[in-house]
């Protein structure tokens, strides 16, 4: 009798709920809400359109502010940063490696034993930490006493095998996923910080010698041989398994790409004749700004709202941090202007970064007949149980807008890379290969997102030159080459025959 009540209980709430949908869905078209609704969507779906001659524009741009960034510090919004990185991996790199990666919200440590010659990498352990979030508005010692820490604690539970020979230091690889202005290969001082973090002490200080300090402290023996950037890492362990490899990029919590460019275009470059005549650029493309990018009030809202007003524009409309957020707004509007969901706006969804970009993904991709992962999610994340099958496809369709546009977006910025290089078009009697590393949750995860970037890119370059390009997905990317770079600048080469 009991599992009969419950299952009689189970039954009337669905029931309610969806009787309640029902009346709300009719309120509306009654009162021209619904239109109002649908007048939103409309108006938010034109002002993110993305027509190929708009993307066109925006690569333009974008490489335009490649070569002023590249002429002088300072003489564009692309910072166009030198990594130090002229000789990237070979292949032959042998022996143990540690990588920090401090890109975002979490962060890596990993150890790798590199076997030399034809070998490649032998064997890999990785740990992920969460940076509380206290810590990335805290203090710099506080930062990195906690990240140095977790790091100790991770060579402090290895085994005999991984014994150094006396006397010999361990080396490490810092992937540091900010904007730095560096000195060497070793060595550089934040510009400033992103996604989320803010501490202002740190600005203009060397990170490394940050760190060193920090590790100094804790009795932690260990060396940077290679500080560098996430998509120089990963680009870095693309070029260690596949030699086509000419650029990465990071689509995830933030956007950032790195290619190798010839030392002649780097008007800005001041140091010694680099041997190999090329050098890896950090682009920091996050920071690009331009007339061309559909913006929206929504946008222009999310931007005043960050740490970083004005800054990281780009990002702001590609990145996985901003993509639910942009989707949240829209709704609020929606709640507000015509009663989307009901008399009262559902106070969850006042809440800043409620809807993550996993929650946003999770929603575009539902492929169930009555939508209900999307059900699920407003229930769970936002408390809203009373939506229509209706009104959950205008939820599907605004995560569209949003991804569609960062998508397609992303692969504009991407053809501006190709041009730079001259690989956008297919020379006489040549068919070089392009291949892009590609890193980060967003392109990983979100299938549609890294389908609709694919198709976009494919259509930009035509059918001939996009046979060339390949993109690649390249996992754990930027830590892996922070490795092996460490491995390539190690101060024990000369001993390792």
């Amino acid at each position: 009798m009991g599992k009969v009540a419950v299952r009689v209980a189970v039954v009337c709430g669905v029931a309610v709920s969806v009787t309640a949908a029902v009346v709300v869905h009719h309120k509306m078209k009654k009162s021209g809400k619904w239109e109002k609704a649908m007048e939103i969507v409309k108006e938010f779906e034109e002002k993110c359109a993305t027509p190929i001659s708009k993307l066109r524009q925006v690569a333009d741009a974008m490489l335009v502010e490649m070569h002023a960034g590249l002429a002088s510090e300072g003489g564009s919004k692309l910072k166009m940063l030198i990594s130090y990185v002229d000789n990237l991996p070979t292949g032959n790199e042998k022996g143990l490696f540690y990588a920090l990666d401090l890109g975002g919200t979490n962060f890596r440590v990993l150890r790798l034993h590199l076997g030399g010659k034809g070998r490649g990498i032998v064997s890999k352990q990785f740990e992920e930490v969460s940076i509380p979030r206290s810590l990335m508005t805290g203090t710099s010692d506080a930062l990195l006493d906690f990240i140095v820490a977790e790091l100790a604690k991770f060579v402090a539970q290895e085994g005999m095998d991984f014994e150094l020979r006396p006397g010999r230091q361990r080396e490490l690889g810092f992937t540091f996923s900010f904007p730095v202005l560096q000195s060497s290969i070793s060595s550089g001082t934040l510009v400033r910080w992103t996604k989320g973090f803010s501490i202002e002490e740190t600005v203009g200080r060397d990170v490394v010698a940050e760190l060193t300090k920090a590790m100094e402290k804790q009795g932690l023996n260990m060396r940077v041989s290679a500080f560098v950037n996430d998509p120089v890492g990963t680009l870095a362990g693309g070029r260690f398994t596949n030699n086509d490899v000419v650029a990465a990029v990071i689509l995830g919590t933030g956007s950032n790409a790195a290619y190798v460019e010839r030392a002649h275009a780097i008007p800005k470059w001041h140091g010694l004749p680099l041997k190999s005549g090329e050098m890896v650029i950090n682009t920091e493309w996050g920071n690009f700004k331009s007339s061309h990018l559909p913006l929206t009030e929504y946008d222009h809202e999310l931007d005043a709202e960050t740490l970083h007003p004005g800054e990281q524009i780009y990002e702001k409309v590609t990145s996985g941090m901003y993509l639910g957020e942009i989707v949240r707004k829209v709704l609020r509007r929606m709640a507000e202007e015509a009663a989307f969901f009901g008399d009262t706006v559902p106070p969850k969804l006042k809440v800043p970064f409620i809807l993550g970009t996993p929650i946003i993904s999770a929603m575009h991709q539902d492929t169930s007949p009555d939508l209900k992962v999307v059900a699920n999610r407003l229930k769970d994340i936002l408390e809203i149980s009373n939506t229509s099958l209706k009104m959950r496809k205008v939820i599907v369709e605004l995560c569209y807008i949003v991804a569609t546009r960062g998508a397609r977006l992303s692969a504009a910025g991407i053809l501006s890379i190709l041009k730079k290089m001259g690989r956008d078009t297919m020379r006489e009697g040549e068919k070089q290969r392009t291949v892009i590393a590609m890193d980060g949750g967003l392109y990983e995860h979100y299938t549609e997102y890294r389908n609709c970037l694919e198709n976009t890119l494919n259509e930009l370059l035509g059918k001939e030159v996009s046979e060339t390009v390949v993109l690649e997905l390249a996992n754990d990317g930027s830590g892996i080459g922070a490795a092996i770079l460490a491995a390539c600048h190690s101060k024990y080469l000369e001993t390792d025959e």
